[in-house]
């Protein structure tokens, strides 16, 4: 699941200069639940989210958001009665920016559907709008699979329909980028493949290419340009992990040297990760006797939840490891996770070989590692 969360992972994206300027953000935002919505506006410093307005729009929805700035700023703003999801805003001196927004009900996401007055807010409107729908989709899924007429064999081709579905958000997101790799906004929405970045380099470097000489102290931009410089791609040795399994023994990755490895990050809460268990659970049966083993790293918080998933899907393989620390664990922290489910295969000298791949892709690379 391709956690929203990601927009968590953020770093002002202020460029100083010595001239303050004004800059204005105009909108309108409407909902069926009221007339008036409040809205709060926060500057995002560092690792740190700072309050530093509240609005309240009038009878037609409109609202105004003036500030002085000196440089490219980043701000959230947030619809706390309506929906978790909020609208991310680059603003630079002097903008004049004019923004449209409604909540949708059926998914609770805040759709931008419009931006203008700016080259950021226009590459973010479009980023939302793909997002929206691939919410839409995936929601109507995710209903679907938890029907209790649908068969199991109708939840595993959700699975495959899923794969494709979040294929094909990933090819529009980086043709979106790479259209727009000098418009600053980029530099924070690429974070969406940080997860994928072998897969994905060559728009993480096409963004710092572009963006490093002009906004070469921006931290964010400068982020980027480390993640282009660190990546664990293939051919690189995979880091060592050594966690508690269930009963509270240490299993590390690299006690199955001289096997090929799939590392799953996954979670009981994660539903693509459950629906994405009976593949692996049959390639498992497949290829095990061949060599094939997999090391299962959980993220989740609870050690009820987590064993009875194992349980419930069938992962019969022993290898399970959890710190029960959510998305700050420290296996996860080892390989950068920032979204489950994700796969990395390792070869038998403890080499790299390649990420996330599920589904289809998923067979065949092993089909073609043990030849059949």
């Amino acid at each position: 699941m391709k956690k929203i969360a990601f927009l968590l992972l953020i770093i002002c994206l202020a460029a100083g200069t010595p001239n303050a300027q004004n800059a204005r953000v105009q909108g309108t935002f409407t909902s069926s639940h009221s007339n008036s919505t409040t809205l709060i506006v926060s500057m995002v410093s560092g690792n740190q989210v700072i309050p530093t307005d509240t609005l309240t729009t009038d009878k037609k929805g409109m609202f105004l958001f003036e500030k002085t700035l000196s440089g490219p700023t980043m701000f959230l703003l947030t619809f706390p009665s309506e929906s978790q999801n909020p609208i991310h805003l680059i603003i630079h001196p002097k903008d004049n920016i004019s923004l449209t927004m409604q909540l949708d009900d059926s998914t609770g996401f805040i759709h931008l559907l419009s931006a203008k007055g700016s080259k950021d807010m226009q590459l973010y409107q479009a980023f939302n709008h793909q997002l929206f729908q691939f919410n839409k989709r995936a929601k109507a899924l995710d209903n679907e699979y938890n029907q209790q007429e649908t068969s199991a064999e109708r939840r595993r081709g959700i699975g495959d329909d899923f794969m494709k579905l979040q294929t094909e958000q990933n090819i529009a997101v980086k043709k979106l980028l790479t259209q727009n790799a000098d418009v600053l906004m980029s530099a924070f929405l690429v974070t969406y493949f940080d997860n994928e970045i072998e897969t994905y380099l060559d728009i993480y470097e096409l963004i710092d290419q572009k963006l490093s000489g002009k906004y070469s102290d921006n931290q964010f931009v400068q982020y980027v340009s480390g993640k282009v410089k660190s990546n664990l791609g293939p051919g690189r040795m995979a880091p060592e992990i050594a966690m508690k399994d269930p009963e509270g023994n240490i299993r590390k990755l690299s006690d199955l040297k001289g096997k090929i490895v799939m590392i799953d990050f996954w979670a009981s809460w994660c539903r693509p990760c459950r629906m994405e268990n009976p593949n692996v659970v049959k390639l498992y049966h497949r290829y095990h006797d061949k060599g094939f083993e997999i090391y299962s790293v959980s993220l989740d918080k609870s050690h009820n939840d987590w064993v009875k998933a194992i349980a419930q899907d069938g992962l019969v393989w022993p290898n399970h490891v959890s710190d029960l620390n959510g998305w700050t664990s420290s296996g996860g922290a080892s390989y950068g996770i920032t979204s489950v489910p994700s796969t990395v295969l390792i070869d038998r000298q403890g080499r790299i070989i390649a990420k996330n791949l599920r589904g289809a892709e998923l067979a065949n690379k092993l089909k073609e590692i043990f030849g059949e």
